[in-house]
């Protein structure tokens, strides 16, 4: 087998059996199972190519798209040890990053063991940097670096702010995961826990919504954040009553009335400001660069399809993207690296933070107070 000969070419279903066969030969742990693979063949959601040398499979790259965002991440990358030093792997990575910047990803994330220099240097010579380490990542306990690279050019300026990422516990605590996030990000001496979650979602409910249990009303969240010691300030683009429209039922659409009307009063005695007017990215901004943390309100419909409020925090910016912390890693293939400083176009972000027919944008921005 020759160099020359080398071909890189799409997945194929018929693929399988080698690419198993293959993941064997390299990896000792931490291997894509069968099942994986056949996942991630029949998926849409990624970039999968293969390299062959006489129809023989000697290498693949899995590059993973998150949804609704602007991040990949290269999921795994794999060559035949008996050809190794012969530049397939940076064929495969560099024909994946193409693919990632044709699907108009902005950001190519890996993580890579900590002891693996050989695959340090390799992604060193392919332009990415480290941004951090995951402890206790792989199978055997070892640490991985973090390391990304900016596939998709014409960055100006960019800011990311310190924050601590948060797994919400519940699927409907995603408000008290972002504003503990938040609250953590603007004091490292708050130390959030699990039962603060929950408490912060009682303050903060709306007793119903959709189906199941309540979600967070930007003011709940602004009043528990205030009850902290933190300054909030709201933004709601409507005078009516949040979320009416999220149920059917007449006496579930009174009692949501009922506690948004309350939420108006305490605001109104705690004296926190409102802001009935959509919130504008500019506005976002600046809040980042004066060391407060935005929560907004998006929908997920461009993330799962499924037209459910979700709360998030703006992490940081750059001339293309917001980015943010997302507390809910849904889909099986993402880790908690995948929902750091995820970035959203600019223009994907103004469609995705509205929510409901009422057209709802809504945001509360957390920053330290005064007296703190």
């Amino acid at each position: 087998m020759t160099e020359n000969k080398i071909e890189l070419r799409e997945v194929k279903a018929g693929d399988l059996d080698a690419l198993v066969a293959l993941e064997e030969a390299v990896f000792n742990a931490d291997r894509l199972s069968r099942r994986r693979f056949r996942h991630w063949i029949n998926s849409s959601s990624r970039a999968f190519l293969v390299a062959t040398i006489d129809d023989g499979l000697v290498g693949y790259i899995l590059v993973i798209y998150h949804n609704g965002t602007r991040l990949a991440r290269l999921y795994s990358v794999a060559t035949d040890p008996r050809i190794r030093g012969r530049g397939i792997a940076r064929r495969l990575i560099e024909a994946g990053e193409q693919a990632a910047s044709d699907s108009e990803r902005f950001i190519m994330r890996l993580e890579v063991g900590i002891e693996n220099k050989v695959a340090i240097g390799l992604y060193e010579s392919l332009g990415y940097t480290p941004f951090g380490i995951y402890r206790d990542y792989y199978d055997d306990h070892s640490d991985a670096i973090r390391m990304q690279k900016r596939v998709h050019q014409y960055r100006v300026r960019e800011r990311h702010v310190e924050m601590p990422w948060l797994r919400q516990s519940t699927p409907f605590s995603c408000g008290p995961a972002a504003l503990m996030m938040a609250m953590g990000g603007v004091s490292k001496q708050y130390i959030p826990s699990p039962h603060e979650e929950l408490q912060i979602w009682r303050e903060a409910t709306t007793i119903f919504m959709t189906s199941g249990h309540g979600g967070c009303h930007p003011l709940g969240l602004a009043l528990a954040a205030r009850l902290r010691g933190f300054n909030a300030e709201v933004w709601i683009n409507t005078h009516q009553p949040l979320f009416v429209d999220s149920v059917r039922d007449t006496r579930k659409k009174q009692i949501i009335e009922l506690v948004h009307n309350d939420y108006l009063q305490q605001a109104k005695t705690t004296g926190t400001k409102i802001h009935f007017s959509d919130i504008k990215q500019d506005e976002l901004i600046s809040a980042l660069n004066n060391s407060a943390i935005p929560l907004v309100m998006i929908s997920t419909w461009r993330l799962d399809g499924k037209k459910a409020p979700h709360w998030v925090a703006v992490s940081g910016y750059d001339s293309d993207c917001l980015y943010v912390h997302d507390p809910d890693p849904e889909e099986i293939s993402q880790s908690a690296l995948d929902c750091q400083y995820l970035p959203i176009a600019r223009e994907d972000f103004v469609r995705i933070s509205v929510f409901g027919q009422q057209r709802l944008r809504t945001a509360v921005i957390v920053s330290r107070s005064a007296q703190a």
